[in-house]
């Protein structure tokens, strides 16, 4: 029996995670969007969009494909014939139309051909062109053929400003996402001793998402160590990066281990991040890792209603520099989240110096505090996801904010 989402409607048959209402409601605000903006066609190339107004679930987005929106009709899907059935098993669509493999194969003439037989001649056309959905040979395709009274505008922030703004049943969904990361961390945390392998450490982070019930990450988990070693050039350690690099080591008497993971539930994602001393924690690691707290609080405490991400930038970096770590800071201290995919968990809104984004309740952000000090060799990260609610930030992790070494 196929199993779906308790908020799909009952007696659903297609393998959805929210009600029909729901992605009817999503449609409505997205045709709203268009008509402020005097769009009459809306073609969507982003995953994320595909997946938020209609629930269609794959990674076939590494091919073309794109959902065509327009004011008054079904949307239209065009993919390969191996997502057919992927869009009828996760999808609202009814719609689906194929392009066929072959080695001279251009879709974006099966494009052409749905705008005609939709009666778009002449217009606007909005575009999502800042997405991986979209490479730069189709881009090019797409606009050669684009004819006649046919016009082509970026539209790429349209559907992803929508999507910032979580429904109670997404939300229900990120809740549970942070429940599993945190779940991760409790379940690692045994293996980050003296001697452990960072393997089984990425292997029991990786497979308690899994165990519980979540999904691949839409980037890969970071783990990188090393011992704290002063260098007078390049950082020579894994633990001050933050991204994930191919190659394990097992963990030194005296160490330190960053991590980034997070929890994913139906693709929403909750992520954490911190770095854990091996052995005893160092003086750099406990003043680094004070300061962290402290910008941190004062980011959460800046990340409500009405203000701008830029003013949360601004709290970490005044925070930061005034204990005397502006060198080791980042010029940006975390991002929106929602339901992505492959190659990032990222939104596009972050938190950097003027950062216009305004906060909404409903909204979901990463905070990190990532220290990196060359000088000394020593790393500290801390970070963690909240809820904006209609006072203010809701931290969802319920990890202590304390130094953990081991």
């Amino acid at each position: 029996m196929t199993q779906v989402s308790a908020h799909a409607d009952p007696g659903e048959s297609r393998h959805i995670h929210f009600s029909r209402a729901e992605f009817a409601d999503r449609l409505a605000r997205t045709r709203a969007a268009m008509a402020e903006r005097g769009l009459d066609a809306l073609l969507c190339f982003a995953q994320e969009s595909l997946y938020w107004l209609t629930g269609h679930d794959t990674f076939g987005f590494c091919f073309f494909q794109c959902l065509v929106v327009t004011p008054d009709r079904d949307p239209v899907l065009l993919t390969r014939s191996a997502d057919q059935r992927q869009a009828e098993f996760t999808s609202i669509l009814d719609d689906i139309r194929i392009w066929k493999d072959a080695a001279d194969a251009d879709p974006t003439a099966d494009l052409a051909a749905i705008l005609a037989d939709l009666d778009l001649k002449a217009g606007r056309l909005g575009v999502e062109t800042d997405t991986h959905g979209l490479t730069a040979r189709n881009g090019r395709r797409l606009e050669a053929r684009v004819s006649g009274g046919l016009a082509l505008e970026d539209a790429s922030d349209l559907i992803s400003t929508l999507r910032l703004t979580k429904s109670p049943a997404e939300i229900a969904h990120v809740r549970r996402a942070a429940e599993i990361a945190d779940a991760c961390y409790a379940a690692a945390r045994p293996l980050m001793v003296p001697g452990a392998d960072e393997a089984a450490i990425l292997a029991k982070l990786q497979g308690e998402n899994f165990a519980l019930g979540g999904d691949y990450p839409a980037n890969e988990f970071i783990l990188g160590s090393g011992p704290v070693a002063p260098s007078p050039g390049p950082a020579r350690s894994g633990a001050l990066l933050c991204r994930y690099y191919s190659g394990r080591r097992v963990l030194s008497a005296e160490d330190q281990l960053t991590l980034e993971w997070a929890g994913v539930h139906r693709h929403y994602h909750a992520a954490l991040m911190r770095t854990v001393p091996i052995g005893a924690a160092r003086p750099e690691h406990r003043a680094m890792h004070s300061a962290a707290v402290e910008a941190l609080l004062a980011c959460e405490a800046a990340l409500a209603p009405g203000r701008a991400m830029g003013d949360v930038f601004r709290a970490h970096a005044d925070t930061l520099d005034r204990a005397g770590f502006g060198a080791a800071r980042l010029n940006a201290c975390g991002y929106a989240l929602g339901a992505r995919f492959t190659p990032s968990w990222m939104e596009r809104e972050m938190f950097y110096e003027g950062a216009p984004t305004e906060i909404a309740p409903g909204m979901v952000f990463f905070l990190h505090m990532i220290l990196m000090d060359s000088a000394s060799g020593a790393a500290m990260t801390l970070g963690r996801t909240s809820l904006v609610g209609a006072s203010g930030a809701e931290p969802l992790s319920a990890l202590p904010l304390e130094l953990d070494h081991g």
